[in-house]
């Protein structure tokens, strides 16, 4: 429901960055870059990327959950009152989301690849992958297995900062609103505090995020990037050729996104819980 959010918010990161051949994209808002798709690339394209996306989630989302739930249960451990401190949380959401990004990043560099094709396509440059598996198997015969880990670096950073936004937040959340108010533990309460959580995690994580994808996205020769040499470098670069708040691009689609899915997936999550018969979370 939500990815052509996560596409529209990928065109945008790209915009005004300068390519291998010195040309600049042109710029468009959120809305005109997801027209302009519609209009230059066809309705379909819109989902371009889903497939290593889908996959992503899979892998990502169930090894970032469980990580949390083992670092509060069994590793940082809840107080003595049941509570878990947000410095805990937040320890915790951030180390469930390195691991958890650093075991999926493959999946994110085959989607950021596929998502940039329709560009290219307008641009009249050759593609560069067919499909997933193209995009796969490419990666590997150019630079070998580690290089389906291009980007690792900003990629784990950008998930680290996600997930201390949003699991911390939704679990801080979620559990001052069961003791300082009336609200049981329901839907309501789980719209709330997954309502604070997306947007605390848009905040946190747009300018990793940027990084990340321009890194993915850049030409590579011989293994190596030809815009940037790594995370540090492309955040430097782009704030001083396009200014610091060229590092929240993409903000309002990503939080966009993040809402509804958000609101989503913590609906799902704790319905499924209490389904298998599981506390809540």
């Amino acid at each position: 429901a939500t990815y052509p959010l996560d596409l529209t918010k990928t065109r945008l990161q790209i915009q005004g960055e300068i390519s291998g051949d010195g040309a600049i994209g042109a710029r468009r808002g959120m809305v005109g870059t997801a027209v302009g798709i519609v209009q230059e690339e066809g309705v379909a394209c819109l989902y371009q990327g889903l497939q290593p996306a889908l996959i992503r989630h899979i892998v990502y989302t169930g090894s970032r959950m469980s990580i949390y739930e083992l670092f509060r249960e069994h590793i940082l451990q809840r107080e003595a009152d049941g509570s878990f401190p947000v410095w805990k949380a937040s320890v915790g959401g951030l180390c469930a989301g390195a691991l958890g990004q650093l075991i999926a990043s493959p999946t994110d560099l085959i989607k950021v690849q596929l998502q940039m094709e329709g560009r290219r396509k307008l641009e009249g440059k050759p593609p560069r992958v067919k499909g997933a598996l193209d995009a796969f198997n490419k990666i590997v015969a150019e630079s070998g297995v580690k290089g389906l880990y291009r980007g690792v670096i900003p990629n784990v950073q950008r998930a680290a900062l996600v997930n201390m936004g949003d699991l911390c937040t939704y679990d801080t959340a979620k559990q001052n609103l069961l003791r300082h108010t009336d609200l049981q533990d329901n839907y309501v309460t789980h719209s709330l505090a997954s309502g604070c959580s997306g947007l605390v995690a848009a905040t946190f994580g747009t300018p990793a995020d940027v990084v990340k994808t321009r890194i993915m996205n850049q030409p590579t020769k011989n293994g190596k990037g030809l815009l940037y040499s790594g995370s540090m470098d492309c955040l430097i670069k782009t704030a001083t050729k396009e200014g610091v708040m060229a590092l929240y691009k993409g903000f309002i689609p990503i939080w966009l996104r993040m809402a509804p899915w958000s609101l989503t997936f913590w609906l799902s999550y704790e319905k499924i819980r209490q389904l298998a018969g599981t506390n809540s979370f």
